[in-house]
């Protein structure tokens, strides 16, 4: 996706930094709004186009203040939550991407809603459900192996919540819009169990809101890993894997070579002589050429960079990796988290 780098290129000043940020004051002022005065958000912010068309065109920007949770016991932790995705997200990605993958979210939300209301004629107040799950959804991709504690109690992988979630929006879009060909009980057991809607009206409407408001994820993740603005990192990455294993081939391919030279007998003396002797003037020359660099005191768990390889690269330990692991600047918030359970 050339067309766009060079729209970040020429737009990224205008992100907002830290935007997470200020959509969890909003989030929080809907709490508010909700806890205190019940019913004032349905009433004049939500997403109604019933009342948009009416004039209220306010409520094209206001329904964003709907929280993730109006649960007063759980409400800090789930606002907390999404701050940390948000910012992790906005790490990896950088501000302007994130706040483009947001805002796409946001705009597809309102699509979503639109089009409910256009071709059913059904007041659609979609909350920001998806925008919040399309941010979930984005972090699982990027950071699998992080561990939540489910219930406060069940310790679990991101990626595991993420297949489920993938499993139910699935089973919502694709039998959201084949209600008419499904016999009556297969609707009514995924309707009991919470998938489907009571009529097929509200079945494709929520087929199609999911559908649309998760456009967003479906092409950063899809369409935008393709790009040349996402695989940077990712070529320096397959670059250092490939002369890593080079480098690993030719240390096994000598061993063997010096390794057959000594155990061929008498016949053999010779070649396993030169073949030592060659060994033996690489590691020479490879300890001198480290005492006239240095012993390098930092390198890279994935690349294998040192400080001795850029002066200006800079290390850092990942506390959510266990051992002592250390990454280079550009795979600190790019690497695979290593946990107890892989050996």
């Amino acid at each position: 996706m050339n067309w766009f780098a060079k729209f970040e290129k020429k737009f990224s000043k205008y992100a907002i930094k830290n935007l997470m940020f200020y959509i969890i004051v909003l989030y929080a002022i809907g709490f508010v709004m909700n806890t205190f005065f019940n019913g004032l958000y349905d009433a004049y912010f939500s997403l109604d186009f019933a009342m948009i068309f009416k004039g209220q065109v306010w409520r094209l920007f206001t329904f964003i203040l709907q929280p993730p949770s109006n649960s007063i016991i759980f409400v800090v932790f789930v606002l907390y939550f999404y701050y940390l995705i948000g910012s992790v997200l906005e790490r990896i990605w950088g501000s302007f991407r994130f706040n483009v993958y947001f805002f796409t979210g946001v705009i597809l939300n309102i699509l979503a809603s639109l089009i409910i209301y256009l071709i059913w004629g059904l007041s659609f107040k979609l909350s920001t459900n998806y925008i919040n799950l399309a941010l979930f959804m984005a972090f699982a991709m990027e950071q699998p192996d992080m561990e939540v504690l489910l219930f406060f109690i069940i310790p679990i992988k991101i990626k595991w919540m993420a297949i489920l979630d993938a499993v139910i929006f699935g089973i919502t879009i694709v039998f959201g819009y084949l209600v008419p060909f499904l016999p009556r009980n297969v609707w009514y057991s995924l309707y009991a169990a919470g998938f489907l809607a009571p009529s097929a009206i509200m079945c494709y409407a929520n087929a199609t809101a999911a559908l649309v408001s998760m456009l967003n994820f479906i092409i950063f993740f899809f369409l935008y890993k393709k790009g040349p603005a996402k695989s940077s990192t990712q070529r320096n990455f397959d670059k250092a894997m490939r002369t890593a294993k080079k480098a690993q081939q030719n240390a096994r391919k000598d061993y063997w070579q010096q390794n057959s030279g000594n155990t061929q007998g008498n016949g053999g003396t010779q070649s396993g002589t030169y073949s030592s002797a060659s060994s033996d003037n690489r590691t020479q020359q490879s300890q001198t050429q480290h005492a006239k660099r240095g012993v390098p005191k930092h390198r890279c768990a994935v690349c294998g960079r040192t400080e001795l390889d850029d002066e200006n690269l800079t290390f850092r330990f990942c506390s959510k990796c266990a051992g002592n692991y250390e990454y280079c600047s550009d795979h600190l918030y790019t690497h695979i988290h290593v946990t107890g359970d892989k050996q």
